[in-house]
Protein backbone atom coordinates (compact mmCIF):
# COMPACT_ATOMS: atom_id res chain seq x y z
CA UNK A 1 0.00 0.00 0.00
CA UNK A 2 1.07 3.40 -1.04
CA UNK A 3 1.27 6.31 1.95
CA UNK A 4 0.96 8.75 -0.94
CA UNK A 5 -1.59 11.83 -0.61
CA UNK A 6 -3.43 13.40 -3.04
CA UNK A 7 -2.01 15.98 -4.72
CA UNK A 8 -3.82 19.20 -2.87
CA UNK A 9 -3.41 22.66 -4.32
CA UNK A 10 -3.53 25.65 -2.29
CA UNK A 11 -4.38 29.73 -3.17
CA UNK A 12 -1.94 31.99 -3.58
CA UNK A 13 -3.52 34.25 -0.57
CA UNK A 14 -3.03 30.88 1.17
CA UNK A 15 0.46 30.34 0.52
CA UNK A 16 0.79 33.99 1.34
CA UNK A 17 -0.64 33.92 4.26
CA UNK A 18 1.68 30.73 5.39
CA UNK A 19 5.03 32.29 4.30
CA UNK A 20 4.23 35.52 6.49
CA UNK A 21 4.28 33.23 9.75
CA UNK A 22 7.03 32.20 8.88
CA UNK A 23 8.51 35.40 8.30
CA UNK A 24 6.87 36.28 11.92
CA UNK A 25 8.62 34.00 13.46
CA UNK A 26 6.46 30.28 13.52
CA UNK A 27 8.83 27.66 13.48
CA UNK A 28 8.73 25.55 10.21
CA UNK A 29 7.72 22.40 12.43
CA UNK A 30 4.64 24.43 13.68
CA UNK A 31 3.54 25.49 10.68
CA UNK A 32 3.63 21.95 8.52
CA UNK A 33 1.79 19.82 11.57
CA UNK A 34 -0.67 22.71 12.38
CA UNK A 35 -1.43 23.07 8.42
CA UNK A 36 -1.18 19.61 7.25
CA UNK A 37 1.57 20.69 4.91
CA UNK A 38 4.76 19.01 3.59
CA UNK A 39 8.04 20.15 4.25
CA UNK A 40 9.14 20.74 0.89
CA UNK A 41 5.81 22.52 -0.20
CA UNK A 42 6.42 24.96 2.88
CA UNK A 43 10.33 24.95 1.56
CA UNK A 44 9.63 25.94 -1.76
CA UNK A 45 7.21 28.50 -0.54
CA UNK A 46 9.58 30.24 1.41
CA UNK A 47 12.06 30.14 -0.98
CA UNK A 48 9.87 31.51 -3.96
CA UNK A 49 8.07 34.08 -2.34
CA UNK A 50 10.89 35.65 -0.47
CA UNK A 51 13.14 35.26 -3.53
CA UNK A 52 10.86 37.10 -5.98
CA UNK A 53 6.95 37.82 -4.34
CA UNK A 54 5.89 34.84 -6.77
CA UNK A 55 4.96 31.46 -6.29
CA UNK A 56 4.57 31.20 -9.97
CA UNK A 57 7.96 28.67 -11.07
CA UNK A 58 8.28 31.06 -14.21
CA UNK A 59 9.01 33.89 -12.22
CA UNK A 60 11.57 32.27 -10.20
CA UNK A 61 13.98 31.11 -12.49
CA UNK A 62 17.57 32.70 -13.13
CA UNK A 63 18.47 34.47 -16.48
CA UNK A 64 20.30 31.50 -17.24
CA UNK A 65 17.52 28.90 -16.84
CA UNK A 66 15.13 30.68 -18.95
CA UNK A 67 18.08 30.59 -21.70
CA UNK A 68 18.44 27.42 -21.16
CA UNK A 69 14.98 26.60 -21.90
CA UNK A 70 14.73 28.45 -24.52
CA UNK A 71 18.34 26.85 -26.33
CA UNK A 72 16.02 23.71 -25.67
CA UNK A 73 13.55 24.78 -27.89
CA UNK A 74 15.42 26.39 -30.26
CA UNK A 75 17.14 22.67 -30.81
CA UNK A 76 13.99 20.98 -31.22
CA UNK A 77 12.86 22.92 -34.11
CA UNK A 78 15.88 22.85 -35.60
CA UNK A 79 16.32 18.79 -35.46
CA UNK A 80 12.43 18.82 -36.65
CA UNK A 81 14.02 20.87 -39.64
CA UNK A 82 16.40 19.04 -40.36
CA UNK A 83 14.00 15.93 -40.39
CA UNK A 84 11.94 17.75 -42.99
CA UNK A 85 14.99 18.59 -45.35
CA UNK A 86 15.89 15.00 -45.16
CA UNK A 87 12.73 14.00 -46.02
CA UNK A 88 12.58 16.44 -49.14
CA UNK A 89 15.73 15.35 -49.73
CA UNK A 90 14.85 11.20 -50.00
CA UNK A 91 11.57 12.36 -52.46
CA UNK A 92 13.36 14.89 -54.46
CA UNK A 93 16.50 12.09 -55.02
CA UNK A 94 13.68 9.30 -55.77
CA UNK A 95 11.94 11.62 -58.40
CA UNK A 96 14.78 12.61 -60.44
CA UNK A 97 16.03 8.83 -60.83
Amino acid sequence: MSNRRNRRNFSDDFKQQIVSLYNNGKSKSEIIREYDLTPSALGNWIARFNNSGSFKIAENRTKEENELIDLRKKNRELEMEVDILKQAALIMGRKSK
